[in-house]
């Protein structure tokens, strides 16, 4: 005798005990999707230092982490050429400067001629200038900090030569930070100065926001991007050259979020359960990002249809509901 397969599932669904529970009729929302682009810790003040003169290094008070405040010393320079030019211009200065006042006065006494007095005076600017740039020369033995900050390199040490242009050490600021990161070309039109960009640092564990405070108004021509600098928060566990993750907005896409609630684990998939004519009908679904007790469903249910948001962990297909409420 056959058997109907159809009459036997109805009866088994007739046998269900009606379940309380509550719904939720799901909608569309618009949400800008996010692209992560990696970046780097950077001190937004950084200085190569190196010497304008050449002459052998006498003392370098400093190693590789020293921290220092703006106009310490950080090298001092042998220039004893440079020295004894000082003393030789400042003996030339003394000369000109005797001269010119003794020709002033010879001719008050009309000794001497205007036409001398004013060639003294124009070897006393000459000696004088000569002078300044011989001091000038000599105040660039001394190197001192131009900003507080950390010695991150140490290149050279003393008894080194030290020639102009060559550097000796990297100074950084180390407590004003910023994240450098490279743009692609399709998304550099939608960030702004001031905007306030995701920014995280997995060494440390740090998730913080950031104010962008450059954009590059070119484009690298081989990776098509756009260098863009995001300064953050001081934080005692940042260092320069750390990895940094820059999450930026992308297109506005339309999709739906539903509670947390909803989903019910279903082995190695999700399910959620619907309601339609008083009863539950399970549906698989695929899920996507989760933001706070939202949940994105990218397949397995459409807007408008209800979906049950709690008492839902026992139920099977087919059962009857008792919707107390329907949330909009």
């Amino acid at each position: 005798m056959a058997v109907n397969c159809q009459a036997v599932e109805e009866n088994k669904q007739a046998a269900l005990t009606p379940v309380s529970v509550r719904s939720l009729r799901v909608v569309e929302q618009k949400t800008a999707a996010l692209v992560e682009v990696v970046g780097t810790v950077q001190a937004v003040e950084k200085a190569a230092i190196a010497s304008k003169i050449t002459g052998t290094i006498a003392d370098m008070p400093v190693v590789l982490g020293s921290r220092v405040k703006k106009g310490d010393l950080l090298v001092k320079i042998s220039v004893e050429e440079i020295s004894a030019r000082v003393l030789q211009a400042q003996a030339q200065l003394t000369q000109a400067r005797r001269n010119l006042e003794r020709e002033e006065k010879l001719l008050t006494k009309k000794a001497t001629t205007t036409e001398t007095v004013k060639s003294m005076r124009d070897m006393f600017t000459v000696a004088k200038a000569g002078f300044r740039e011989a001091q000038t020369m000599l105040d660039y033995a001394t190197i001192t900090a131009p900003f507080s900050g950390v010695v991150t390199s140490k290149i050279a040490y003393a008894g080194d030569l030290a020639t102009p242009g060559t550097p000796l050490l990297q100074l950084e600021n180390d407590k004003n930070l910023q994240v450098v990161t490279g743009v692609p070309e399709s998304l550099v039109a939608n960030i702004s100065l001031g905007d306030m960009l995701s920014v995280t640092v997995p060494a440390v564990g740090l998730q913080t926001r950031g104010t962008v405070a450059e954009i590059a108004p070119t484009t690298d021509p081989l990776s098509r991007t756009s260098a863009v600098k995001i300064n953050i928060e001081q934080n005692d566990n940042l260092r320069t050259g750390q990895f940094a993750r820059v999450s930026l907005p992308g297109t506005e896409t339309t999709t739906l979020f539903v509670p947390l609630s909803a989903i019910v684990a279903f082995g190695q998939m999700d399910k959620i359960f619907v309601a339609e004519r008083g009863k539950a009908r399970l549906r698989l679904v695929r899920t996507g990002i989760r933001s706070g007790d939202q949940v994105e469903i990218l397949t397995g249910i459409h807007a408008g249809e209800e979906i049950i948001i709690s008492n839902n962990t026992l139920l099977v297909n087919g059962q009857p509901l008792n919707i107390l409420s329907d949330t909009q």
